[in-house]
């Protein structure tokens, strides 16, 4: 360095970005306990070596994994997972490469966590299940120096069997809501139907007021035929005249 100054200067300067940091090797051994970075700093050359580290969250895509629930049902599901570099050093000397070793374990992850579930609890509990993997990537992944901030289930695509199976199962729920709903309108209307008589059964006259409502309605959409009822009242006079 003394021989070739200032040139040598120029490889002894080095520039890490904001985003970066630096783990320097002197003769095969890491120098300090923490990273170097951002900015300037100095290594030695022939004799100091430096890897750079990403410290950006980065995200990757869980390829679709054939999975088979606790109760025996085959699903493919995908997902994505969210992660970032917390200790460079240990994601250096702990681990070969942390990002590939992280995607392969999100994998077997998303296998293990889904294996214990049943085909219900997959499809309405995702948030729980997305928690239950973060949890599980994260504390497997803490002594490679990442964080997992993030894990989300993209897709989950059912046979079409068994999608023609819970299509007819639905629609079979909802035709008998329905008549359940028809049976108990059909029970109010008999006891309003009930109470009304009774009201009409205390006035005669009330029945009478009865008649004319509905000839009033009828009248007013123009039909050619009205049928009057006649109560059998008035023909009971008739036949005590005979």
């Amino acid at each position: 360095m003394l021989l070739t100054f200032p040139i040598s200067i120029f490889m002894c300067v080095k520039i890490v970005q904001e985003y970066e940091r630096a783990v320097i090797f002197r003769l095969g051994r890491i120098t300090d306990k923490k990273a170097k970075g951002p900015g300037i700093f100095f290594v030695l050359p022939c004799t100091d070596s430096f890897v750079k580290v990403d410290m950006r969250t980065v995200s990757f895509d869980i390829p679709p994994q054939e999975i088979l629930t606790k109760d025996s049902v085959t699903v493919s599901v995908d997902g994505v997972v969210y992660f970032r570099v917390s200790s460079p050093i240990s994601s250096v000397a702990n681990v070969s490469d942390a990002d590939c070793s992280t995607r392969l374990l999100a994998q077997t992850t998303l296998r293990n966590v889904l294996g214990t579930k049943n085909l219900a609890e997959l499809l309405s509990d995702r948030e729980g299940i997305s928690h239950s993997m973060q949890a599980s990537l994260d504390e497997a992944t803490d002594s490679w120096g990442i964080k997992v901030e993030r894990v989300e289930i993209k897709d989950v695509k059912l046979p079409q069997q068994l999608q023609r199976a819970m299509a007819a199962e639905a629609e079979a729920a909802r035709e008998a809501r329905a008549k359940v709903i028809a049976a108990e309108g059909e029970m109010n209307a008999s006891r309003a139907l009930k109470e009304a008589s009774l009201v009409i059964a205390e006035s005669p006259s009330a029945l009478q007021l009865r008649y004319l409502q509905t000839l009033n309605t009828v009248a007013a959409e123009k039909n050619s035929t009205i049928v009057f009822p006649l109560p059998i009242d008035m023909m009971s006079l008739f036949l005590n005249r005979k």
